[in-house]
């Protein structure tokens, strides 16, 4: 199944319109997302939640991993350096952390405020390997900028 982006981002702009609280931002978005797609297994936020941390936000899948520092695994590099991280084969990125042990590629994305800050990363995990694309991570970086830099 493709994802339709143009219809998932209209979607997503009219549920998410006029509403300012993160969690409920993040909670739509990542409900909307992870079922547009059956590469998506796992999709959802990791939150800024204090300097060089990652606490897990709304997702959804299986149990996600509680806490990640910035300075382990894919999430940890997406928050520390602020880019996207497509990663084809997670037993081939050094210091991938298995939350779950069926992962087999990931795309990860920085959610940033309208100041520009890195406020969260958005995760998505395939128990397919190679599963995502650029355009995958174009679009969805488009959906993300337009929700939290607005």
């Amino acid at each position: 199944m493709n994802v339709d982006y143009a219809t998932l981002s209209k979607t997503i702009a009219a549920l998410t319109e006029g509403e300012t609280d993160q969690i409920a931002l993040m909670a739509t978005i990542a409900c909307e997302v992870h079922h547009a797609d059956d590469r998506f297994d796992w999709t959802g936020f990791y939150r800024v939640t204090e300097p060089e941390l990652l606490k897990i936000g709304p997702y959804q899948g299986g149990h996600g991993c509680l806490v990640i520092p910035f300075h382990r695994g894919v999430c940890g590099a997406a928050a520390r350096t602020g880019e996207t991280q497509l990663v084809p084969d997670v037993e081939a990125f050094p210091g991938h952390i298995a939350c779950a042990s069926s992962t087999r590629s990931e795309l990860v994305l920085p959610v940033r405020d309208a100041k520009g800050e890195v406020i969260a990363v958005f995760d998505i995990d395939s128990d397919q390997p190679d599963a995502f694309r650029q355009s995958d991570a174009t679009a969805l970086q488009a959906i993300l900028d337009g929700v939290f830099a607005r």
